[in-house]
């Protein structure tokens, strides 16, 4: 059974930082893309970043680019998100899913994901 953990999660002040972090167990962590999502209240579920099985290929959405970074271990079966400049709008509980579809690019859509973390709430107050 696979598992994902996050941590790290918390409450800071705008432009602060924050790293996010998930580990994964029960499965083949080197073959899966790892991405992670965030939703807010009342909002659906949305894209922040994902990377590759490789770390070749990262993505980002457009309104955390220059701010937060993605990267994994695959040695110790993590993914990790550092968050700088946080924004009052980046409150949401964020969660880490991974995909064990091979991809020539990997995917945004959160109903493609197979794996999913319990989620932990980052709040950014102004």
């Amino acid at each position: 059974q696979v598992q994902l953990v996050e941590s790290g999660g918390g409450l800071v002040q705008a432009g602060g930082s924050l790293r996010l972090s998930c580990s994964v167990s029960g499965g083949t962590f080197s073959t899966y893309a790892m991405a992670w999502f965030r939703q807010a209240p009342g909002k659906e579920r949305e894209f922040v970043s994902v990377i590759s099985r490789n770390t070749y290929r990262i993505l980002y959405a457009d309104s955390v680019k220059g701010r937060f970074t993605i990267s994994r271990d695959n040695a110790k079966g993590t993914v990790s998100l550092q968050m700088n400049s946080l924004k009052p709008e980046d409150t949401a509980v964020y969660y880490c899913a991974a995909d064990r579809t091979v991809r020539n690019w990997p995917t945004q859509t959160p109903g493609l994901y197979d794996y999913w973390g319990q989620g932990t709430q980052v709040s950014v107050s102004s």
